[in-house]
């Protein structure tokens, strides 16, 4: 027993090594970027500002796709979702809604699609990944269907309050997103860490039919986690709609394979059961870092594919070299 709780403790050592190994990343780039991008352009303020307003409505979602995957799941629909969400606030502001009960509303639809996945996933034992294929398709389809595919504006400038709270600034530099950021990992830390939810959740994901035996709710905990995406993915709409003062139907493409690799390279496994919220929080923020100084480099587009693919193929290598060496110290 007591050799089980070493070796069990020597690999939770490991994890919390992997997860300073992902700030040391993160360090190096901010660094590098620092002295060699061009005209370092990387440390301006407006970039800066950017980078940390826009990089903080992305990675908020990251830190619940964590969750997720640490809990066995996927969901390709946030970029879509993030899109529908953003319609439904735009709409209901144009209709004379007060944005705060906007924003309400729009929160209760992001849980709606997160419930949705869940339960499909649940009930019919469908693959996580195909499920949220389709509901990807299907809120795309329906936000271009319902909104003509056309951009719209959204000024709620003239509301103080709110835009303080969703788009303002510390000090005037520091953006409100990023404290949100902050504070979402926090919750979500103490949340997977210090809470027996969180014990449910990694029951669920490494062995789920051993968490069923210890008469954990599996399913509960899974449709709990794809209602945190999904009230995650209508926030960020909230928030980076308010910034933009517009919407648009494409937002959020491609969001998806970033948010888990955002996830993965944090630490957490794709098979489910492992992970860690500051490993998930400094990999989302290597992710923004990585496709931000892609830009500042004025790269073309495309290289952000070649870029995110080789993030995921080495996070995949890395996955298993992990599952490898926990085997080794079970």
């Amino acid at each position: 027993m007591n050799k089980i709780k070493g070796n069990s403790s020597r690999f939770s050592s490991f994890l919390n090594f992997r997860a300073m190994g992902v700030l040391a990343i993160l360090i190096i780039l901010v660094v590098g970027l620092a002295i060699f991008s061009p005209g370092h352009n990387f440390i301006r303020m407006s970039n800066m500002k950017t980078l940390l307003s826009y990089g903080s409505e992305f990675a908020i979602i990251v830190l619940g796709i964590g969750l997720l995957m640490i809990a066995g799941e996927f969901d390709l629909s946030i970029g879509s979702v993030l899109a529908f969400c953003s319609f439904v606030f735009v709409w209901l502001f144009e209709i004379g809604l007060h944005p705060l009960l906007a924003a309400i509303i729009t929160l209760a639809c992001g849980v709606v699609t997160g419930l949705i996945n869940g339960l499909i996933t649940v009930k019919t034992k469908v693959l996580s990944f195909v499920v949220t294929l389709g509901t990807m398709m299907f809120w795309r389809g329906l936000t271009l269907m319902i909104s003509g595919g056309t951009m719209r504006a959204a000024v709620v400038s003239d509301y103080k309050f709110f835009t303080a709270v969703t788009t303002g600034r510390i000090g005037n530099f520091f953006p409100v997103q990023a404290v949100w950021f902050i504070v979402f990992a926090i919750i979500f830390g103490l949340l997977l860490h210090k809470n027996k939810f969180g014990n449910w959740i990694f029951s669920t994901g490494d062995n789920e039919n051993a968490a069923r035996s210890m008469c954990i709710n599996t399913d509960m905990v899974k449709i709990t986690c794809f209602i945190i995406v999904g009230l995650l993915c209508a926030f960020s709409a909230v928030i980076l709609t308010t910034r933009s003062a517009a919407y648009s139907s494409r937002i959020g493409t491609g969001w998806e394979l970033k948010a888990m690799a955002g996830a993965v390279v944090g630490g957490t496994s794709l098979r489910g059961g492992r992970g860690n919220m500051i490993g998930i929080f400094f990999g989302a923020l290597v992710i923004v870092v990585i496709e931000n100084a892609l830009i500042v480099a004025r790269l073309a587009y495309e290289w952000t594919y070649m870029a995110f693919g080789l993030i995921i193929l080495v996070a995949a290598l890395l996955d298993v070299f992990v599952e490898k060496r926990r085997q080794e110290l079970i």
